[in-house]
């Protein structure tokens, strides 16, 4: 797997050793962080280090020490989320047992509604000390508060004993609630050989499972299978999944689900554009604690018009005169002297040479694809409160789809982009703005991030703004088409010229 940088030879081979029975969950097509899509999550760009790090380079050193205190199997882990924990010093984090293993997290309620939840053994539980071993007997996944509730998920923080299902709540036992949260786990060298047993007994797979919510769910002595029917937190409903989902169940059930409850630790998931901006720009613990820099390995000059200092600038160039405005990201990127970014914005694989004003809570991000054997360039904008997952099944719905607060009808209108059954790439994903062929093909990076801007002012504008001979692509063909050597191509100039810029530095001291 490719790192950013070049880092210690001898430190990745200690590594490499120590973590040979690692696994990351690449990440898939974030719909919720597209800027992340193309390479995929595990190889998000972090704003620190000189080079910067790779989220796969921080999980290696956050779980570098795991290998020597497991026995052999597999450890699971997602690519968006960042887990940071204290235990005592004679203290080991050991996954020896059959079966499944989790580590489990205090997290607020609203909280356990996008994650994983643990429904603890309160027998083997006592909620004391940093580190604890126990059992878990129902696994919920994303589930609603009062499903918490009624459960018996539901702590209370200090001595975490479990509360009523049922009754009245008072003011201070609200406020110290928790529950317990999922991140990574892991399972044994038996299982992971039942599931491959599984897998070529299957044969060819025609849907997507979860390895949280259709394994871990299937755990437990409480487990049901009324999870394999609920469809609600999927985005690509398919056919075969009910029936998977139920063998995958038959195989599991009855398996161990044991927990490490970390008391004193912190759960920190980077996978939207809100909290992408929220973490990487405003004064968070994570970025007191990783130590978060405004400025990392990028050019910068003392030129620029204003750089606030909640910004994050990550491996870029800024030329004199630009502006970037608060609480904004910027990755991978040429910014040209007449740009102004607006607030709480993201702009990632760009080249922008024009004057241009971009506006607050914009999403901008370019990407290098081939068609017929020739590299062009399109670059995907929106709003960073844009619901990209949200889809509909019929065309006299789409308006009610949302394009920086307009609706995608209008926007359309205004595009002179006809509505039909070729509007959007597939249908079995759904007609949304993930599927809809809106995005003009462009022969240079500049010139997509223009066309990509206009298209974006239109609507501010309520101008018409004609995409009529444009070759037409959707945020779902991008990806398909993606040419991943040249988009590389352009993060390595950029690496380039800042290396160079800094010997150039040193020598002039």
């Amino acid at each position: 797997m490719p790192v950013a940088g070049e880092r210690s030879a001898a430190r990745r081979e200690a590594m490499g050793r120590r973590l040979a029975r690692f696994a990351a969950l690449r990440g898939g097509y974030s719909r919720r962080l597209p800027n992340a899509s193309a390479l995929g999550k595990i190889f998000t760009a972090l704003p620190f280090g000189d080079p910067i790090y790779q989220m796969l380079e921080l999980k290696l050193a956050m779980y570098i020490d795991f290998p020597s205190h497991m026995k052999p199997g597999i450890l699971i882990t997602c690519s968006d989320d960042i887990e940071l924990y204290s235990i005592g010093v004679e203290e080991t984090i050991t996954f020896d047992k059959p079966g499944f293993t989790a580590l489990a997290h205090p997290s607020d309620l609203t909280v356990g509604t996008t994650h994983g939840v643990f429904v603890l053994d309160p027998s083997s539980f006592s909620g004391k000390g940093e580190l604890e071993y126990t059992s878990c007997r129902h696994f919920l996944h994303k589930p609603d508060i009062e499903t918490m509730r009624q459960c018996g998920a539901v702590c209370v923080r200090g001595n975490c004993s479990q509360l009523s299902s049922s009754g009245d709540h008072s003011d201070s036992e609200m406020d110290s609630e928790c529950v317990y949260t999922d991140s990574i786990f892991y399972m044994d060298h038996s299982i992971a050989k039942q599931l491959l047993t599984f897998y070529k007994q299957m044969g060819t797979l025609c849907c997507e499972i979860d390895a949280y919510g259709d394994f871990l769910q299937a755990l437990g002595p409480g487990a049901t299978q009324d999870y394999t029917t609920n469809t609600s937190n999927i985005t690509k409903e398919e056919s075969q999944l009910v029936e998977v989902r139920q063998k995958l169940y038959s195989l599991l059930k009855g398996t161990t689900l044991n927990v490490i409850v970390l008391n004193n630790s912190k759960f920190y998931h980077i996978g939207t554009m809100q909290e992408y901006l929220f973490h990487f720009t405003s004064d968070s613990k994570l970025k007191f604690e990783l130590n978060l820099l405004s400025v990392a390995f990028s050019i910068f000059s003392d030129k620029a018009e204003t750089l606030d200092q909640s910004a994050s600038i990550i491996q870029s160039i800024l030329e004199p005169g630009c502006f970037i405005g608060p609480g904004s990201v910027i990755e991978y990127s040429r910014i040209g002297p007449e740009v102004s970014v607006g607030k709480n914005s993201i702009i990632s694989g760009s080249y922008i040479n024009l004057k241009v004003d971009i506006p607050s809570n914009c999403f901008l991000s370019s990407l290098s694809i081939k068609i017929n054997d020739q590299v062009k360039y399109v670059s995907m904008v929106f709003s960073v409160e844009d619901d990209l997952k949200k889809s509909v099944k019929l065309l006299s719905d789409i308006h009610s789809l949302q394009f920086f607060g307009v609706s995608l009808l209008v926007c359309l209108d205004l595009w002179g982009v006809k509505i039909s059954d070729l509007l959007f790439s597939s249908e079995n994903t759904g007609l949304g703005l993930w599927t809809a062929r809106i995005f003009p093909v462009c022969s240079t990076l500049s010139e997509s991030v223009r066309m990509s801007l206009k298209m974006l002012n239109s609507v501010q504008h309520m101008s018409a703004f004609k995409l009529n001979g444009f070759k037409l692509l959707s945020v779902e063909e991008m990806l398909t088409y993606k040419d991943v050597e040249d988009t590389l191509k352009f993060r390595k100039q950029i690496y380039d010229e800042i290396r160079l810029q800094r010997r150039k530095e040193k020598s002039d001291l």
